[in-house]
């Protein structure tokens, strides 16, 4: 069997390799893989740089140190984002969460939140980014978890509900209720895009905020992983 990690070995045998001791690179090759997620995930869950990149390293040690008890249920990247959403709950829930008042109106909301985060956004979009993770902050931790992950990280409801540990109704609950609050702090943001979309004439129905993304983000965890 070949030793040597690489983009042609899956995630289980990875994991299996840092178990045995096969291959001291593995976890850190699935660092690499995962980390990107993991970090955009926090990020939006808490709202800060310092404490999502902390939250992302407590939760990349405690899944070296825990590997040997995966037991292939779930996906190996299921079971890192469930690792790291505990990390970032558990230090959300240190902080007093602002309110806003729920709206019944959520209608496309989810165009504000695009799957995946990338480190080449251009530098336009950090204010957008940084309005979002504000809005965000103002929910209870329990609906930003899940609202990020469902709206943002672009898990399915199942697979959601398996990181967080509760039922799917659960998840559409507070995925919903989290929509009504957010959407009266952030409607602007759509709204500002599509003006400057079509130069201030009324936009088309259904345009939409190109993805809120944050510049140097996955520098700001670099290592997350590789130094346990």
């Amino acid at each position: 069997m070949e030793n040597a990690s690489g983009g042609d070995v899956d995630d289980r045998t990875l994991l299996a390799r840092h178990v045995s001791g096969e291959d001291p690179h593995a976890f850190a090759e699935i660092v690499r893989r995962h980390r990107d997620r993991l970090w955009a995930v926090a990020l939006r869950t808490l709202g800060d740089r310092e404490e999502a990149a902390d939250a992302v390293q407590d939760a990349l040690l405690s899944a070296f140190r825990a590997a040997h008890t995966f037991r292939g249920q779930s996906a190996v990247t299921t079971w890192l984002h469930r690792i790291t959403v505990n990390a970032c709950l558990d230090r959300a829930r240190k902080a007093a969460s602002r309110r806003a008042a729920p709206v019944a109106d959520t209608e496309h909301f989810e165009q504000l939140l695009e799957p995946e985060e990338s480190a080449e956004a251009p530098a336009e979009r950090e204010d957008t980014g940084r309005e979002l993770r504000e809005a965000l902050a103002t929910l209870p931790v329990e609906q930003r978890a899940a609202l990020v992950l469902v709206d943002m990280a672009g898990y399915p409801v199942a697979e959601a509900a398996d990181i967080l540990g509760v039922p799917a109704g659960t998840v559409k609950s507070r995925c919903a209720r989290g929509r009504a609050r957010l959407l009266p702090l952030v409607r602007h943001l759509r709204l500002s895009a599509a003006d400057s979309a079509t130069g201030g004439r009324n936009p088309a129905q259904g345009t939409s905020v190109p993805p809120t993304t944050e510049q140097n983000d996955v520098r700001a965890a670099k290592g997350g992983g590789e130094r346990p």
